[in-house]
């Protein structure tokens, strides 16, 4: 069974943007879809570039550095559907974001 580990409120993140989030080693972006959250690996699977940092279009985030585009509920890249990024399971409790990471 997951464990799921406080990252932010609900109150850091409104609509229509994303927040980067260190849990352990690992380095996640979280974005609000128009009320429901998603967690995808920061790191875009093209070079690197930080997934947080991008703009959030729906549920397209592009990454800063190149334009990659990400869909934050699937993880897969709009470009080519064979490459994505991992998504992490979320939840909400009250106004805490939770995220399970392995």
């Amino acid at each position: 069974m997951a464990t799921f580990v406080k990252v932010a409120s609900t109150d850091d993140l409104k609509a229509g943007t994303g927040k980067t989030v260190q849990v352990g080693d690992k380095t996640i972006a979280i974005f609000n879809v128009h009320g429901k959250y998603h967690a995808i690996d920061n790191a875009c699977a093209h070079r690197g570039g930080p997934l947080g940092e991008g703009m959030l279009d729906g549920n397209i985030v592009t990454c800063p550095w190149h334009g990659w585009q990400w869909d934050v509920c699937s993880g897969k890249t709009t470009f080519n559907a064979a490459t994505s990024v991992k998504c992490y399971p979320v939840e909400v409790d009250g106004t805490d974001i939770k995220i399970a990471v392995d």
